[in-house]
């Protein structure tokens, strides 16, 4: 049987992650930064608030709704293919019996929080929708376990593609399709049927990969997927909620009542962020089967499935250099990417929220100066954490995971009620450099990876010639700014071979 060598492994990531990035950078920027923007423009940053903090309600508990089946599921099925039929007809199974009890738990903690008919109303819909989202994201872990990178991409941009057409449409059409006053309802709304478009598309098409005829429910096996998803559920729960939670606190401990205000402002300045995080959690939807493939514990060869569903050698997971070789390049290209993101976008945040709200721009621009600096945190977590959960130490990020929690609940407290969503913002950023440094140290003591002084050395010369044409560039217009500081740092990335072009086109033309 054939054998994947390290250099097509690195082959089938750049080749997964141009994919899947060139998908989602065509849509996901019209989405963020275009429907979404344009929704709170329309509704307002009050309204906007209110259903920003029931969202993330909903997001906090939706892993209710998979139980990190859809990582377990990456995972395991990357390193043994051939059980994907199995698994499929009983794991969906699984997820309409969690269904029912996700809605039980939200409505319930929306009868705690005193919610009235319209926070009701649009709790359903948006807890409906994360039940299709969790559906979409659970089929396309098949699609990923098995390398199958371009139908992936395209799952994961169909839902949003549709969204922007719809709501593109009810919000600047032509006349005769605008609506008199769209509300958040409408918005809610146009997102179940996108969801509910892909989840069936999705599952045709895996349907007809795997064979799979009917759905078939195995309590037996029911329990033993959840037994063995729990530890993934924990920490996909504990990083939802120090994630998450921020807007949430806002709403209580905001010294303007309610919060609901606050909460908006938050939403608008991590809405460019949520953009920014894109890239890097895209870059980790490929990692994790390759990780997973690279970590292999047993080194067996699974049943033959397709051409790329092929073994590693055996003691692929006993050499320590060339899971190294694989980090570094992942890492150099997420250093010179959230590095100069950050830094450059923090210098433009009055521009840039001009350029997106209407009004309260001082409040959005002082919170997203801060925030957006957790792009750096936040893309080193996509991939150390990545490789962590490929290789399941699940209990290590579930106790980094848990400390993040407690730190960004003690910051918030404290913060919140001095400076209010600018607070929460520090929180934020508090907690994920926290998560990122104790996973980067985890990487290197559990694998024995040894960090060279002269790379060391590059890093840190990359850092501070960012920095530098950050603080000294004169001021241009915002996007030739990021023009010519993305292009600056770019060529220093290259200089420093952080980013190595001639082995990246060498691995491409390679057989």
């Amino acid at each position: 049987m054939p054998i994947i060598t390290t250099a097509t492994m690195k082959k089938l990531l750049i080749s997964g992650m141009f994919w899947v990035l060139l998908a989602n950078l065509l849509v996901k920027p019209l989405w963020l930064l275009g429907i979404e923007v344009g929704v709170q423009n329309a509704v307002g940053t009050t309204m906007y608030g209110i259903y920003f903090g029931i969202f993330n309600i909903t997001y906090i508990f939706n892993i209710l709704l998979d139980l990190g089946i859809t990582n377990f599921n990456t995972r395991n099925i990357a390193q043994y293919p051939h059980l994907i039929r199995k698994h499929l007809s009983g794991i969906l199974s699984i997820k309409l019996l969690l269904l029912m009890l996700y809605m039980v738990v939200t409505f319930s903690i929306g009868l705690l929080r005193g919610f009235d008919a319209f926070q009701f109303k649009l709790l359903a819909i948006i807890s409906i929708n994360q039940f299709l989202n969790s559906l979409i994201l659970y089929l396309r872990s098949n699609f990923e376990g098995l390398l199958l990178f371009k139908w992936d991409s395209l799952l994961s941009v169909l839902d949003r593609l549709v969204m922007v057409v719809v709501c593109g449409m009810l919000l600047w059409g032509p006349e005769g399709m605008r609506l008199g006053q769209f509300s958040i309802m409408h918005f809610a709304g146009a997102q179940t049927v996108a969801y509910l478009l892909t989840a069936i598309i999705a599952l045709v098409v895996l349907a007809r990969k795997s064979g799979l005829r009917r759905l078939h429910f195995n309590l037996p096996f029911a329990m033993v997927i959840i037994r063995r998803s729990l530890p993934f559920a924990l920490l996909v729960l504990l990083m939802a909620s120090y994630n998450r939670l921020d807007p949430i606190l806002l709403q209580v401990l905001s010294p303007d009542g309610p919060g609901n205000y606050n909460a908006g402002v938050y939403a608008g300045a991590f809405r460019l962020l949520d953009a920014l995080t894109m890239v890097a959690y895209l870059v980790s939807v490929p990692l994790l089967p390759i990780f997973s493939k690279l970590t292999r514990p047993d080194g067996s060869q699974p049943h033959h499935v397709s051409p790329r569903s092929l073994a590693l050698e055996n003691d692929r997971n006993n050499n320590p250099n060339e899971l190294s070789d694989m980090l570094r390049m992942v890492f150099g290209m997420m250093t010179v990417y959230s590095l100069t993101a950050a830094c450059v976008l923090s210098s433009l945040g009055n521009d840039l929220m001009t350029l997106f709200y209407a009004d309260n721009i001082e409040d959005y621009a002082d919170v997203f100066r801060i925030l957006v600096f957790c792009i750096i945190p936040i893309s080193m977590t996509y991939v150390f954490g990545t490789l962590l959960t490929a290789a399941g130490k699940l209990r290590t990020l579930n106790i980094f995971a848990a400390s993040a929690l407690l730190l960004n609940i003690v910051v918030n407290l404290v913060c919140i009620p001095l400076w209010g969503a600018r607070g929460s913002a520090i929180a934020g950023l508090t907690a994920q450099s926290f998560m990122a440094v104790a996973q980067i140290v985890a990487v290197l003591l559990l694998f024995n990876i040894k960090l060279k002084t002269s790379y060391i050395i590059k890093v840190s010369l990359f850092a501070l010639s960012v920095l530098a044409c950050t603080l000294y560039m004169p001021h241009l217009v915002w996007w030739l700014s990021i023009l010519v500081e993305g292009s600056i740092s770019i060529t220093m990335a290259i200089l420093l071979k952080l980013i190595d072009i001639k082995d990246m086109i060498k691995l491409m033309k390679s057989e």
